[in-house]
């Protein structure tokens, strides 16, 4: 466990000095937040509501940060390892590939974390308040965390190189963050467009975050939880058993 501590981090040391993720996990969510408050303030979020757009919106903007370091932190973190050779160097020593995805999960999953303290700090200012059960809205956001950052485990795993990383990332990355709800509100989308992005872990996830900050009952929410967790149990296993210590390319050449 010692272990396990030393190396993440080190590996938040590194991340943060890079400072991708803090701006788009943590600052960008912090400022949108900041402008939507600064422009909707206390106003409800539609004439007769006993919310207001920012109670509404607190879910959404928080699921930005979840996006932004599952399906892009995690692919480029997880190839990028593998090209710079640090896998190579890890696999000399008593670490298993759980073990390194591990870690670069729970570092994606501080990321996660300052930037919904940060948000719910902030939502203070113009009075937001959570209108559900405290502990329904953890575990949704959690449960949508953990679904998401599989997903980019795994591209991370099958991506022979950063480029390729970069690429698989940006196909999950930007769909999931327009069509999921977190930028664009479903309920303004065609039936048909519902129905498609109704398949993203990421909608289901985000649907019941929303309802459990407002405190909405909507019938049962077997269905989504039993998605997100298959999810995240299918994506791991395969992310485990598809890690590479080395790239497909470099292999290629030492055979060569």
């Amino acid at each position: 466990m010692k272990r396990f501590f030393t190396y993440l981090k080190t590996e938040l040391k590194l991340s943060v000095r890079d400072m991708n993720m803090v701006i788009f996990a943590v600052i960008m969510p912090l400022v949108i937040f900041i402008i939507l408050g600064i422009i909707y303030g206390t106003k409800p979020a539609y004439d007769g509501a006993d919310y207001t757009f920012l109670e509404q919106s607190f879910g959404a903007v928080s699921a930005i940060a979840i996006c932004a370091s599952g399906l892009m932190g995690l692919p480029l973190a997880v190839s990028g390892l593998r090209e710079m050779k640090i896998l190579k160097r890890l696999r000399v020593t008593p670490v298993s590939p759980v073990f390194v995805l591990g870690v670069e999960l729970s570092m994606y999953i501080v990321y996660c974390a300052v930037s919904l303290a940060t948000l719910s700090v902030v939502a203070l200012l113009w009075g937001v308040r959570l209108r559900g059960s405290l502990l329904a809205f953890l575990g949704s956001w959690a449960l949508t965390m953990l679904s998401t950052q599989s997903i980019g485990m795994l591209a991370g795993d099958v991506a022979k190189d950063t480029k390729q990383a970069s690429v698989i990332a940006s196909i999950l990355y930007f769909p999931m963050l327009i069509f999921s709800g977190t930028t664009l509100p479903i309920e303004v989308m065609p039936n048909a467009m519902q129905k498609i992005v109704s398949v993203f872990p990421l909608t289901q996830g985000l649907t019941i975050m929303k309802n459990t900050f407002l405190g909405i009952s909507t019938g049962s929410t077997l269905l989504p939880i039993c998605v997100m967790v298959g999810v995240a149990a299918l994506c791991t296993i395969l992310a485990v058993c598809f890690f590479r210590w080395e790239s497909y390319l470099r292999d290629k050449l030492y055979v060569k």
